[in-house]
């Protein structure tokens, strides 16, 4: 089922780059991501509250909390670095070069979370790094 979830991820992310080119027209990056961010917490936390998940709130460990906050950070310079990129640059190229970061995904995982790392990731990998330097160059 996990395959499913990330095609429905890939393609959202998709609509999301075409549907934020057309946003931040007229605006800047840091407008566009500020609105954004807002459609995103309350969608988030609508989820969580109909599913009946509040008590998992209560439930997060100072390690949950350190980490998703640490997360939430990252994710939002990310966003911000994204919608600055979109203000001048054609969405065709923003979006792929962004997706570099499979690439830094798998080698931070193998770093940090020691999993493991095979021919055939390896070789995807450095396929999505040549497909980003020919859209660079």
């Amino acid at each position: 089922m996990w395959k499913w979830y990330a095609v429905l991820s890939a393609l959202f992310a998709a609509l999301t780059a075409i549907l934020a080119k057309v946003g931040v027209k007229g605006i800047s990056g840091n407008t566009a991501t500020a609105v954004r961010t807002v459609i995103v917490l309350f969608m988030a936390w609508g989820i969580v509250l109909f599913s009946g998940q509040m008590k998992e709130v209560r439930e997060l460990s100072k390690a949950n909390l350190l980490f998703l906050v640490l997360s939430g950070l990252a994710t939002g310079l990310s966003w911000i670095f994204y919608f600055k990129a979109l203000e001048t640059g054609n969405v065709s190229k923003v979006a792929p070069i962004d997706k570099l970061s499979v690439v830094f995904v798998m080698i931070l995982s193998l770093i940090f979370l020691h999993e493991p790392m095979d021919l055939k990731t390896i070789l995807g990998g450095l396929l999505i790094a040549a497909g980003a330097i020919v859209l660079v160059l």
